[in-house]
């Protein structure tokens, strides 16, 4: 019941030292919930005597004038993780595949089904980007495959024409093909790669979303997903409780939704400060993954959990991934001066192990 599998461990740091911690380990929007949405959750907590609305009409609403889709393409969850676990439960696949390293959800709700999961190593060679012959990989015994764009914790994406063609690939052998857009933008153009597009024409397509990242509403939890197909999404609907998404919650994502000026903001901020982030890692000699969302993954032999954890800092350690070791580390990108206390850190480590 104490293992954790994710970063973001603030109430065990607190606990430990009496304070809160400069968080690494957790990759949300550095700028924190905008003030528009905290007010507008704040005053939703007056009909917190009311059960919420099931089927989120109004923010259902929202996202489809957002995403540009109809309303009845999307259904909301108790964040993204919650609606992995229900698209596993409502389709029971027997054979899945994954891509390893990615995110740890999607095996965890695979096996809960007792699924056989094929994992498709991704490379450091190749950068952890995926490669053509992944399409070998999705044979007319996978039922569901999972893709994470851009994938968690490499920061990786997919090329364009491989993404199309694991798309018509999934379709051909009747296999759901769930791919995770939550870090979808922070990419230099999201509309750009994002497979919204194609869901009319492909009713196998399952896109997850969250407000959890972009927003930094990881504390409310909400998300959702988009999917042409009606069946499905109802059979999602029923594998896990009826009032999945709190009125708070509710209300913080369409106020969120508009805040299209805060978007700029942290994206603008992901931009400038991703590569100085790299090159200050690099600069300390660390094997650095050329990330496009907000997060970094890099390598070194340095022990730096510990050291880090004794000077006010969380970091992710990835030995947890499959496919990495222990001496992998992912890091968020934070706001300038949080990103230069975090390099001045891993300088005296560095310094110490010399």
């Amino acid at each position: 019941m104490n293992s954790l599998v994710h970063g973001g461990d603030w109430a065990g740091f607190q606990l430990e030292y009496g304070g809160p911690p400069l968080d690494f380990s957790s990759n949300v929007s550095p700028l924190g919930v905008p003030e528009r949405v905290r007010d507008a959750a704040a005053r939703a907590l007056s009909a917190a005597d009311r059960y919420p609305d099931p089927l989120c009409r109004e923010l259902r609403g929202a996202i489809s004038q957002a995403e540009q889709v109809p309303a009845d393409w999307c259904l909301c969850g108790c964040g993204s993780a919650d609606l992995i676990f229900r698209a596993v439960l409502a389709r029971r696949p027997q054979r899945a595949l994954v891509t390893a390293p990615t995110f740890g959800e999607y095996g965890a709700a695979l096996a809960l089904v007792g699924c056989r999961v094929e994992q498709y190593p991704l490379g450091e060679e190749n950068g952890f980007v995926l490669r053509e012959d992944f399409l070998d990989a999705i044979t007319p015994e996978t039922d569901m495959v999972f893709l994470c764009e851009p994938n968690n914790p490499t920061g990786r994406t997919t090329p364009g024409p491989l993404l199309l063609s694991a798309v018509e690939q999934c379709a051909e052998v009747g296999a759901l093909l769930i791919v995770d857009e939550c870090f979808g933008g922070f990419l230099r153009d999201p509309d750009a790669h994002t497979l919204r597009g194609m869901l009319g024409e492909y009713p196998n397509l399952l896109i997850l979303k969250a407000f959890t990242k972009l927003y930094a509403l990881a504390g409310l939890r909400l998300g959702y997903c988009l999917s042409s197909s009606g069946p499905l999404l109802e059979a999602m609907a029923l594998a896990g409780q009826p009032w999945g998404v709190s009125i708070p919650a509710q209300a913080a994502g369409v106020a969120a939704l508009a805040e299209h000026g805060y978007v700029r903001q942290v994206r603008a901020l992901i931009a400038a400060e991703r590569p100085r982030l790299a090159s200050a890692l690099a600069g300390l000699g660390f094997r650095v993954i050329p990330g496009e969302a907000n997060y970094l993954l890099f390598r070194t032999p340095l022990s730096l959990l510990e050291p880090l954890r004794r000077r006010g800092i969380l970091l992710r350690g990835c030995g947890n991934y499959c496919g990495l070791d222990g001496s992998w580390y992912r890091t968020a990108v934070r706001t300038g001066e949080e990103n230069r206390r975090l390099a001045a850190a891993l300088t005296e480590i560095v310094k110490e192990g010399n």
